[in-house]
């Protein structure tokens, strides 16, 4: 897959990374969920994009030290080449220590129409991230220069990103909750289902707002409850 239709896209934008989770479980996919990986900002934008990838290892003083003349210019060509609407998906071991981005690198990404950009690092100058628009999501801010603790080493190879194996092409799925993966084979269906419990679970709101009883209604919709739905659906979502 090299891209998502807009159909796609705000269908797994409108239903959200908690009701994606339960979809990817029931399909025997239960580690696809970022650790400890949260939005930089709650008011940020939801994401959606495919991921382009890029891998730091430690760095060395010899080789990233402020005298050093063997720094790396993978991370620049990583916001020269992640292609509009990915998403710039970043390992950086779980290690904040450096950032792994400041505002420059994402307005330059942001400039090229991508989707996003994760860490399971940080990010430093974040108020200048959060001005650019682009959704960011990472472990916690992070002054320090990436040299410091991190060197850039490649890009577009499958990597590791909050625990979770992430392989270049992958559909991520970021909002106020969580970011998580999908794989590209299934996502139309994922995304079909994923609608599908979205729209019972907003009848299941207004049925428990009005007094209902959870039982037989969710998790479990009993007959009763899926004809109830049923003509709900068919009254536009009213009655």
């Amino acid at each position: 897959m090299t891209s998502l239709s807009s159909d796609l896209r705000e269908a797994l934008a409108k239903v959200g990374t908690s009701t994606l989770t339960g979809v990817l479980n029931r399909r025997g996919l239960r580690s696809m969920t970022l650790y400890d990986v949260w939005p930089m900002r709650p008011e940020q934008p939801r994401m959606v994009g495919l991921a382009f990838t890029m891998r730091f290892i430690p760095s060395r003083e010899d080789m990233d030290g402020p005298t050093s003349t063997n720094r790396s210019l993978v991370q620049p060509q990583a916001m020269e080449e992640c292609p509009p609407g990915y998403v710039l998906m970043i390992d950086s071991r779980g290690d904040s220590r450096a950032a792994s981005a400041g505002d420059l690198y994402v307005g330059r990404l942001k400039a090229r129409g991508a989707a996003g950009i994760v860490t399971d690092g940080g990010f430093r100058d974040t108020d200048g991230v959060f001005k650019t628009g682009l959704p960011a999501y990472h472990r916690r801010p992070s002054s320090p220069p990436s040299p410091i603790a991190h060197r850039p080493v490649d890009l577009n190879l499958p990597i590791a990103c909050g625990g979770v194996a992430v392989y270049p092409g992958d559909v991520i799925v970021g909002d106020r909750d969580a970011v998580l993966v999908i794989p590209p084979g299934i996502v139309e269906a994922v995304a079909e289902e994923a609608l599908n419990t979205y729209h019972y679970e907003e009848f299941a709101e207004a049925e428990v707002a009005r007094g209902r009883s959870l039982k037989g209604l969710f998790p479990v919709a009993s007959d009763e409850a899926k004809r109830d739905y049923e003509a709900w659906k068919k009254c536009g979502g009213k009655g």
